[in-house]
């Protein structure tokens, strides 16, 4: 739809808000300020600023200020909280008998996720979520600093091999089993896309669990057929996780990224631009994934790093999953580590700080000497060192321990292309070509060339 008003915008967290609105649905703050003055009747600070996907997108990977060096200290920032809590709020509606208080203010919550007394929005479980799937596989999911609701989803698993006792994950270490991966990014800009990931997650995972015993721990096809698989099951959930989906002109859709590791070989799986890199203790770190974005393509055609991070349109995926989705068919790759490491998949809202593999393995060693091993800690470090960095969007962050085999060699099982490192910090959102959606007339493309 289109409007004659300006567009409000939160001075506090940046989200749009409607006309007339006079607090922000997003984190409860006053927005006095975005009609033009300030609680004192001063000009209000340049709204721009704050806006997620507006000309300041944030730092970009590489820059002084997000590395490892220069960022704030995780360990003083943690998860931030949601909502903040400016004075005056409306109610906000009728407060939920038994309901946690508002972390804010200490008053009640509404049946609208809101602080009847303060306007604060109160968190709620998706909001920061952690699995540990085994003792050496584990992963963390938050809603950042910016974002109102969290659409990243995680899904992990470890398949016991020949060697492990008990049940999955029961008394299983890294040179035993199998580790799984899975990390979906719902796009933002589709209503219920926080539905979807989670869906397709979970899907993805229980294919690569089940399948996980029948295939050969070393055939890197079989695991790469494996992957393609998984990510039709996740696309599949995707679109029947909202039951008008493929009626909307704008479905609810997400990323898909997924890695499957034993000690001999690790084989990684994706659409969209969450990443799997490989992060050898010694060696030269990996991203095996390719984003399928705007800025890949850039960068394919030329343009330095730095400028097709800075472009308008980085984050535009090229290929998703969901209803519109015309390919869903996962791109592959394998590799055979030649030693110990870490396995981490990610979503954008981790590597828009720090996107080259090497600056993502300075991260981890960092966070290594800071909290040690175990990866549902590193997992939170390096989300609280995301958010301390400008946590601009949801960041999730899975982590598996592979012993890696001296048999195993390095280097790629297959031949692959080298693939690229890529980055921003603006919203995922869908890149399609005009006249795509259900209902939309076809762009006039002018006469044709004789």
């Amino acid at each position: 739809m289109s409007g004659t008003g300006t567009a409000v915008v939160c001075p506090a967290c940046g989200e749009a808000a409607g006309d007339g609105a006079r607090f922000c649905e997003a984190c409860g703050a006053p927005l006095a300020a975005a009609h033009g003055t300030g609680p004192d009747g001063a000009d209000s600070a340049d709204p721009s600023s704050a806006v997620p996907g507006s000309t300041d997108p944030g730092p970009a990977p590489g820059d002084p200020a997000s590395s490892g060096a220069a960022s704030p200290d995780p360990a003083q920032s943690g998860a931030a909280s949601p909502g903040g809590s400016p004075e005056g709020a409306p109610p906000a509606g009728t407060a939920v008998d038994g309901a946690s208080p508002c972390p804010a203010c200490g008053g009640d919550v509404a049946d609208d996720g809101y602080c009847a007394q303060c306007g604060a929005r109160a968190p709620v479980e998706r909001d920061h979520r952690e699995e540990r799937a085994a003792p050496h596989v584990a992963g963390v999911s938050d809603v950042g600093v910016r974002r109102r609701r969290n659409e990243d989803a995680l899904a992990l698993g470890a398949v016991p091999g020949p060697g492990a006792t008990g049940g999955q994950a029961a008394g299983s270490s890294p040179g035993e089993d199998v580790s799984v991966l899975v990390v979906c990014d719902g796009v933002s800009s589709a209503p219920d896309s926080d539905v979807a990931s989670q869906a397709a997650a979970t899907a993805a995972r229980d294919t690569l669990v089940a399948g996980a015993a029948h295939v050969p721990a070393d055939d890197a096809a079989a695991w790469s057929r494996l992957l393609v698989a998984a990510g039709h099951a996740a696309d599949d959930a995707a679109r029947a996780a909202v039951d008008d989906a493929t009626a909307r002109q704008d479905p609810p859709s997400c990323t898909f990224a997924a890695a499957v590791a034993g000690p001999g070989l690790l084989v990684a799986g994706w659409l969209g631009d969450s990443r799997v890199y490989w992060l050898p203790d010694a060696g030269t770190p990996e991203q095996l994934t390719e984003d399928d974005s705007v800025a890949a393509e850039l960068m394919a055609d030329g343009m330095s790093r730095a400028a097709a991070e800075r472009s308008p349109q980085a984050h535009a995926i090229t290929r998703w999953l969901g209803a519109d989705a015309e390919d869903t068919t996962a791109r592959t790759v394998a590799t055979r580590p030649g030693g110990p490491g870490w396995v981490l998949a990610c979503s954008d809202g981790l590597w828009n700080y720090a996107s080259a593999p090497e600056a993502v393995a300075d991260l981890l060693r960092d966070a290594v000497a800071r909290v040690g091993d175990d990866p549902l800690a590193l997992s939170r470090d390096l989300v609280a060192w995301a958010n301390a960095s400008g946590g601009h969007d949801n960041v999730t962050v899975a982590l598996a321990r592979v012993p890696g085999t001296a048999a195993a060699g390095g280097g790629p099982a297959d031949p692959q292309d080298d693939p690229h490192d890529d980055a921003g910090t603006a919203p995922t959102v869908r890149r399609r070509p005009p006249g795509s959606l259900p209902g939309e007339p076809p762009t006039d493309t002018g006469p044709s060339a004789p």
